[in-house]
């Protein structure tokens, strides 16, 4: 049988989901191919990829995608890396330069500010460079480790995972790991176990993830500790789970998606249904 090709994140927010992949003979087992969280979910559209780390807004329109249990990048406060910086005060801002790196985060961006902040605002996608995207609008929408070394003194930054959550009393989830279902009869790997425990053993080794890490990012290990243990939740347990479905049902609400999508596991005959309830079948 074939390796299957998974296509995986470059951000620090996703070092502990790789860590056997990369630290361990496991990487061998696969195809590995790092890119930008818009990529994962195109590479997995078209068929370049078999399993990926998914942007949730990505999971609503790609068919035939299954989302491997209780991994997840999630917040349930305040992200630190998906972030809104602007030059005026947030009932200013008119027009946002949005990051091209994340759908999801941008389609957050546009609910929070149809459903509580006061109406649409012109989004224009553009590469994730602050100085440029500030030049020609009031605000930016920076996502991963750019957005861990702004200087927050200088601007008005606005952490959306801690809006979503002041707002709604629920934490927000960004990704998740999802295979295409025709891939699974290619490999008889025990994919479920093989992702979880690489999160676990990740999670066990922050101390190693902040030395390789720290440099590549600009900020120090104890802020990647940080950022690692207390910012990013790494489960998909049922807080993250009804925080995902609110999102779904407002985002469809407020016309930044256009339907809805029950949520499908490897290897459970469930799915989360529109409702938030448990679908058995």
């Amino acid at each position: 049988m074939r390796k299957l090709r998974i296509a995986a994140i470059s951000f620090l927010n996703t070092a502990p989901l790789m860590w056997d992949f990369e630290h361990t003979e496991l990487g061998r087992e696969f195809e590995i191919i790092s890119t930008v969280p818009s990529e994962c979910a195109e590479m997995l559209r078209t068929g370049a990829a078999d399993i990926g780390i998914v942007p949730v807004v990505a999971y609503t329109y790609i068919p035939d995608l299954r989302i491997i249990p209780n991994v997840a990048i999630a917040a349930k406060g305040s992200v630190r890396s998906i972030l809104l910086v602007s030059k005026v005060p947030l009932e200013e801002i008119r027009t946002v330069a949005a990051d091209t790196s994340s759908r999801t985060s941008v389609a957050l961006a546009r609910v929070l500010f149809r459903k509580w902040m006061g109406g649409p605002r012109q989004m224009e996608a553009m590469p994730p460079d602050l100085g440029q995207m500030l030049e020609a609008f009031d605000a930016a929408l920076i996502i991963g480790d750019p957005a861990l070394t702004v200087d927050r003194t200088r601007y008005v930054c606005y952490d959306l995972a801690e809006e979503w959550k002041r707002l709604t009393g629920h934490p927000f989830v960004f990704a998740f790991w999802a295979v295409r279902a025709g891939a699974l009869q290619e490999t008889e790997l025990d994919l479920t176990k093989i992702f979880q425990q690489s999160r676990d053993h990740g999670l066990a080794n922050v101390d190693a993830l902040a030395r390789e890490w720290a440099p590549r990012v600009g900020i120090s290990q104890q802020e990647v500790r940080t950022y690692l243990t207390e910012h990013i939740d790494y489960s998909l347990d049922d807080d993250n789970l009804a925080g995902l479905e609110l999102f779904f049902k407002y985002a469809v609400d407020c016309g930044v998606l256009s339907a809805r999508k029950p949520l499908e596991f490897l290897g459970e005959a469930k799915a989360i249904g529109p409702s938030g309830g448990r679908v058995i079948g």
